[in-house]
């Protein structure tokens, strides 16, 4: 549900879809780290605001907490291990909030570029 609102609010605002594809890949790294790590509810929560330019997305769980970004991608044979790395190399800043015992918070950012064939005015957006 995340990708398809997201997805559609960008279209809306006539980004471009490579722009879109590595925010919404971004996004879904991020989801699939909250259920994984996020707590035994495996609940979190998205907040995302279009404006000024750029995508801000902020994913919330309740889990342990990130030790912190893996400096390589890990070796071919392993199966887990690469989201930090796939959100890094695909939005423009990457941040992390811990707190202990209350979860983490990932803020993805990422310049957006436009489809330059639609001319319409862009207006800001939250979702």
């Amino acid at each position: 549900m995340v990708r398809r609102v997201l997805g559609d609010a960008m279209r809306s605002l006539s980004v471009s879809e490579s722009c879109i594809a590595d925010m919404l890949l971004a996004v879904s790294e991020a989801c699939s780290n909250a259920v994984r790590h996020g707590g035994p509810a495996n609940r979190y929560e998205v907040t995302a605001a279009i404006g000024y330019g750029r995508c801000d997305v902020r994913v919330a769980d309740n889990g342990a907490g990130l030790p912190s970004m893996p400096l390589h991608f890990p070796p071919p044979e392993t199966e887990n291990g690469r989201g930090l790395l796939i959100m890094r190399s695909v939005v423009d800043e990457i941040s992390f909030g811990v707190t202990p015992g209350q979860g983490t918070t990932v803020h993805l950012r990422k310049r957006l570029a436009w489809d330059e064939a639609d001319t319409r005015p862009r207006e800001l957006a939250a979702v």
